[in-house]
């Protein structure tokens, strides 16, 4: 992957993306998979932003049937399949425990086994998901010791499915779109609509913001694919187009020590629920759902956010040794772009998605998506190249994106390729083989080609057995531009927290080498980089 932008030369594209988060990652693999040409920029790194604030679960949306959106519930648990066909190395089912079910969460339950009638037809056996079942109390307290005994009847266990690695996952759907043609630049700010007679976007106004330059990207259709920032993106046209309005929910995650073992445990709350999901040897817990009103560019985890999810966790899980502020080893956080809905809760508004055609608002070439969720973007795409069919009048070949595996997860059975590749890889600690397998798929053998030819890249930095080779993949092979690229989007070793100085000067040093830095500018690299762990005050 290179960025395009530093090369770019005037060239007209069938369809230029705004937005590099799933949307617009599943959106230009579409639409290159079916022969249109496309370029897609980010203002930032790919996926830095709601894409990268999920609780790493690809789900059907069970709280979505309290409110009856059936056909939500039923697209999402038919893409909950579809991804675990499609990214077999990110995407694994795993039990979640409700304590104390209601009546209603019974019979829900029940409804969301009848909607996922087909969630056994996996291409990997291994991927099955079995129906819900009931836990006694007496086998709950075996299974999750620090289930809070006080009150406790019963449980009931569901399953979906974990993402491992989220922001890996929206990038291979970027990697998909390059191998279909597609042109992709990070850190390349719109600044304009390039607008032509008659009110029609023919393009994008765009600064490289590693070069400092400005260029005109030209494209027939332009589709805005910004999430939290598509209604201030669409406000750059200042041509009376502001009837879109995107309503912002914050949502927080917390990492701490083991809590749980192999089950998520979630409870019911007043303001909706929270999970306690294993991750990594450490339990994720989240998440929130708060209406956000300010705006996207000054958003910010909270120490009050915090402590209010501590306290309903603290409130429903655990026995005697409550999780105090201390113990957050990491926190993260960030916007969904929800549907406006006047008046209406927060938590119940819906996680359907909407796309604008603005030509009947008197601004033609533009389309933009509104709302959605992670498990649907590739549902969503494959709906908004329905729309880019009409107005290009241009017949497209049928959607593939269901049907093929993405870019280097061409795999038939997970298991029994991470057992072979630790067979071919004595050389290296099973733990480091694994993990490479799961992250990087089919790729991970790249990584170790390079710590063989360098011994210093075979260094193992966590007790997840990530190496060093991976810094120099991620600039040379995946487009990382800074220390947080690294840390947090293209290797794990930032994302349980602060990995320790000895670490981050390492893998400092290494990318000061490759991306030409001088001291000045690795030193700023790694006060950005210690700012992300610091918790708020």
């Amino acid at each position: 992957m290179k960025r395009f932008i530093e090369e770019y030369k005037d060239e007209s594209f069938d369809v230029v993306v705004i937005g590099g988060g799933i949307t617009g990652a599943c959106v230009a693999y579409d639409a290159a998979s079916r022969g249109l040409s496309v370029a897609l920029v980010e203002k930032n790194d790919f996926g830095w932003a709601t894409s990268a604030a999920t609780s790493k679960v690809i789900h059907g949306g069970l709280r979505y049937l309290k409110t009856f959106e059936f056909g939500l519930v039923r697209e999402s648990l038919k893409e909950r399949r579809i991804l675990g066909n499609i990214a077999p190395n990110y995407i694994y089912p795993i039990p979640f425990m409700f304590v104390n079910p209601t009546f209603v969460m019974k019979i829900g339950l029940f409804v969301y086994d009848l909607l996922a009638f087909d969630k056994k037809f996996t291409w990997d056996q291994s991927k099955k998901i079995p129906n819900h079942y009931p836990l006694s109390r007496e086998q709950v307290i075996a299974a999750e010791p620090n289930t809070k005994r006080e009150g406790l009847k019963e449980a009931r266990v569901y399953y979906d499915c974990q993402n491992i690695f989220p922001e890996r996952m929206t990038l291979t759907f970027l990697k998909s779109a390059v191998d279909c043609g597609a042109r992709v630049s990070n850190y390349t700010r719109v600044e304009d609509f390039f607008v032509t007679e008659g009110n029609q976007v023919s393009g994008i106004v765009v600064r490289d913001l590693v070069n400092n330059k400005i260029c005109t990207i030209k494209g027939k259709l332009t589709i805005n694919c910004a999430g939290p920032w598509a209604d201030i993106v669409l406000q750059l046209a200042e041509r009376g187009v502001t009837k879109v309005k995107i309503r912002r929910s914050e949502g927080i995650h917390l990492i701490v020590r083991k809590l749980v073992d192999k089950k998520s445990v979630g409870t019911m709350t007043k303001a909706g629920h929270f999970f306690l999901i294993p991750w990594r040897g450490h339990s994720l817990i989240g998440t929130t759902d708060k209406e956000y009103p300010g705006t996207p560019d000054e958003y910010s985890v909270t120490r009050q956010s915090i402590q209010e999810l501590l306290d309903t966790v603290n409130m429903d899980f655990g026995n005697d040794n409550p999780i105090q502020y201390g113990d957050v080893l990491f926190a993260y956080g960030g916007l969904r772009p929800l549907l406006d809905a006047q008046g209406e809760d927060i938590h119940t508004t819906t996680r359907k998605y909407e796309i604008n055609d603005h030509a009947s608002a008197g601004l033609g070439g533009i389309i933009t998506v509104e709302g959605g969720k992670y498990t649907t973007s590739r549902n969503l795409a494959q709906n908004v190249l329905k729309v880019v069919e009409k107005k290009l009048r241009k017949k497209l070949v049928p959607c593939l994106t269901s049907k093929k595996r993405l870019s280097g997860c061409e795999i038939d059975d997970m298991e029994k390729f991470i057992e072979s590749i630790k067979k071919e890889n004595s050389d290296f600690e099973n733990t480091t083989v694994e993990y490479l397998g799961r992250n990087y798929g089919t790729e991970y053998s790249e990584v170790l080609q390079m710590a063989r030819q360098d011994k210093k890249l075979a260094e193992i930095v966590n007790a997840d057995g990530e190496i060093l080779a991976q810094v120099v993949y991620a600039i040379r092979k995946e487009m990382a531009i800074t220390l947080k690229d690294i840390f947090f989007r293209r290797t794990g070793i930032g994302t349980l927290g602060n990995p320790g100085e000895r670490v981050m000067a390492s893998v400092a040093d290494i990318a000061a080498s490759e991306l030409g830095w001088n001291d000045d500018r690795k030193q700023r690299e790694l006060s950005e980089l210690a700012k992300s762990f610091q918790l708020p005050d």
